[in-house]
């Protein structure tokens, strides 16, 4: 038998390059927009707002450069391998500093690899970022399953937990005994699974996100906890319509976010408060938050429109949180076992106190507030968010 034989658990290296016709056919796309008139509120209460997606269509046809993003992916190690039936992407940077800790890092929706890009210098080389080479990890960087460069699952079954399941499978292939795994939004429930689960390696968890806190009731007796749900609640009551849509009837705002540039764009825009004005800013003040930079923002909507994700990409809150899911009503995991860290950002769709922490998880062994960044931490405050990962899991080591 030949040695050139590709098995299903074979690592291949990975190089994305879109054929020009494709740009042409989004600017045409973008150029096409039937628009609808002004929305008649002040503010985001009835979406996300004509200027807003005027001004990020007109600079996405005319000055953005999908080109530059390629070339920042493609400078990456970047892999895919088949696990489960559906082939994962991956980007794995190994950090020259000795005894590195693994992490495997898990993006959110409407996020991608994308979003943690300016992380991978500060957590595989930190001394380059004024820290220490004793926090260095040899990172990996999966694509959910339907999510930009991973396959689409075929099937349904593709919950939270079987994606952990893939991950600690992706984190053996590789060659780790001994790892860390961190992730927000989608994310966060996939590393919540993992903590969970406790695969063998598994030593520590750390979130932005407390899952524990969407599907059980946390304490209100302190101002603090009050505030939070009080937070939750609004959220719940007019804030949460994607998350409502993409649950009970992904496939039909499929048709829309694959068929139109302008209305994936919306789509994913219109997400929590804090990041929505924060990227609003960014196209029509040209005053971003952080990393959030029109650029920026740009890649990632971009990646789900040349990749067609965003239907596939919407089913996964099916699987997670879907009513008519084979995950429904399913018990959850016990606790994790393992140590879990937790940091909560100012500007998330709820400051999380550390007792609702406390009371999902029972090892918590890190926690703190820092005083700036959102939903999107890693994406707006790379610097600030690697600081907390370094800082989570260094205990661990």
């Amino acid at each position: 038998m030949s040695s050139t034989v590709e098995t299903e658990t074979e690592i291949r290296p990975f190089h994305f390059e879109i054929p020009e016709e494709q740009i042409d056919d989004l600017r045409r796309r973008i150029a096409a927009t039937r628009w609808p008139s002004k929305e008649l509120v002040p503010d985001r209460s009835q979406g996300v707002q004509l200027a807003t997606l005027q001004e990020l269509a007109r600079y996405w046809a005319a000055d953005y450069d999908w080109r530059k993003a390629e070339a920042k992916l493609n400078a990456l190690p970047q892999f895919t391998t088949e696990i489960d039936g559906v082939e994962i992407h991956f980007i794995h940077v190994k950090s020259a500093h000795e005894n590195a800790l693994p992490l495997i890092m898990t993006h959110g929706w409407p996020g991608s690899v994308v979003e943690l890009l300016e992380t991978v210098g500060p957590l595989t080389d930190p001394t380059a970022h004024g820290g220490s080479a004793e926090d260095a990890f040899h990172l990996v960087l999966p694509s959910l399953p339907g999510y930009g460069f991973s396959g689409e699952p075929v099937e349904v079954g593709w919950d939270l937990g079987r994606t952990a399941r893939a991950w600690a499978e992706l984190i053996r292939r590789l060659g780790y005994t001994r790892y860390v795994a961190q992730g927000g939004d989608v994310g966060a429930g996939v590393t919540d699974a993992m903590g969970r689960q406790a695969p063998e390696g598994l030593i520590g968890i750390h979130t932005n996100l407390l899952v524990p806190a969407l599907s059980g009731t946390m304490p209100t007796d302190t101002d603090e906890e009050r505030a939070a749900a009080a937070q939750i609640a609004t959220f719940g009551q007019s804030g949460n319509g994607y998350f409502i849509e993409m649950a009970t009837r992904p496939q039909t705002i499929g048709y829309a976010l694959l068929d139109s540039p302008v209305a994936l764009a919306a789509w994913m825009l219109d997400h929590d408060t804090d990041a929505y004005y924060k990227i609003a800013r960014a196209f029509v003040d040209g005053q971003p938050s952080g990393n959030l930079t029109r650029d920026n923002v740009l890649d990632n909507i971009t990646a789900y429109w040349l990749t067609g994700t965003g239907a596939s990409a919407a089913r996964s809150y099916w699987e997670a949180y879907g009513p008519d899911a084979p995950a429904a009503g399913r018990e959850p995991l016990p606790p994790p076992p393992i140590p879990v860290g937790f940091t909560t950002f100012p500007g998330e769709i709820w400051r999380t106190p550390r007792s609702w922490v406390e009371a999902g998880y029972p090892n918590v062994t890190y926690f703190n507030k820092v005083d700036k960044g959102g939903h999107f931490a890693a994406w707006e405050e790379p610097e600030l968010f690697s600081t907390e990962v370094q800082a989570a899991f260094r205990p661990l080591r």
